[in-house]
């Protein structure tokens, strides 16, 4: 388990300043990272986006579900109690860890303009090829069948590739990865902030 990380007045990630939105595709690591760093941060959140969308018990449309129409107002309404939850915890403190898949400029713009200064992405990018291998280590109930690996990757690359940290993770377990999160975050995933 990673080191705790001081959380007092001079710490970065410490007391809200930051807001943490770890993303990438399924595989990628964004639930293993994301647990970790929060477990590693003195006052912390986790936000998990499966969970949160998870709420909604009847009527709910899953992120790559039919309708189209009412999977985008599930997918926006999730963003939206994302953001919010993580300005109230920010607000109160708590270091906000969200656990989500972003997979494109629009969906990110959303956290940029609720989050403002305080959000810093990070996009693990093991590769198109490592994912599938380690969802597949998982167990079943826990694997998440996806084919759309390459086409995703482009999605976020060609909409905010330039934006954040993107992590390669591809040879790195998840306590390195951790450990560098917790030392590097602060500066190589700030993203600046969208107009209004």
């Amino acid at each position: 388990m990673a080191t705790v990380v001081d959380a007092s007045s001079t710490n970065p990630l410490g007391h809200g300043r930051v807001c943490l939105l770890v993303t990438g595709p399924p595989g990628a690591g964004k639930s293993t990272v994301s647990r970790m760093v929060a477990a590693a941060l003195k006052r912390s959140a986790l936000l998990d986006g499966d969970w949160v969308s998870g709420l909604i018990v009847s009527g709910r449309v899953w992120a790559l579900g039919e309708p189209a129409d009412e999977t985008a107002r599930q997918v926006a309404l999730c963003n939206d109690n994302l953001c919010s939850l993580a300005t109230n915890l920010a607000d109160a403190g708590f270091t906000p860890v969200i656990d989500w898949v972003v997979p494109n400029r629009v969906q990110l713009d959303v956290f940029r303009r609720a989050l403002g200064d305080r959000l810093r992405l990070i996009v693990l990018d093991p590769g198109t090829d490592a994912c599938p291998r380690r969802d597949a280590t998982r167990p079943a109930p826990e694997q998440f069948l996806f084919d759309g690996y390459a086409e995703l990757h482009t999605s976020m690359d060609d909409g905010f590739g330039g934006l954040g940290w993107w992590f390669d993770t591809s040879a790195m377990a998840a306590e390195p990865t951790v450990e560098q999160v917790l030392a590097e975050a602060d500066q190589r995933a700030r993203v600046p902030r969208t107009r209004q």
